[in-house]
């Protein structure tokens, strides 16, 4: 991984890419994983990066990350869309 890493870094220089590029490059990968391991939920991603989750907002704001792309499409329908379950209550 170290290594893999140096050659990274290296490749970057080389190629002109300036540190604060990298930085944001590398900010916006690093989240975007941690987004998709979570299925784009907020709470927990910023819960394992150990920030929070205010702090994760606003910087998926500044990154301009596309959570659309991150969030499962299979999402839960709105009440009015859900079928009516009728549960029996036990007797008392």
């Amino acid at each position: 991984m170290k290594d893999q890493l140096e050659a990274l870094v290296s490749q970057m220089y080389k190629s002109g890419i300036l540190y604060s590029e990298a930085v944001r490059e590398f900010k916006k990968r690093f989240i975007l994983a941690v987004l998709q391991e979570n299925h784009g939920n907020q709470c927990r991603a910023a819960r394992e990066l150990g920030m929070h989750r205010n702090t994760l907002s606003r910087t998926i704001s500044e990154l301009k990350l596309d959570m659309r792309a991150v969030r499962d499409n299979a999402r839960r329908p709105p009440r009015s869309a859900r079928p009516v379950v009728l549960e029996k209550r036990a007797a008392r």
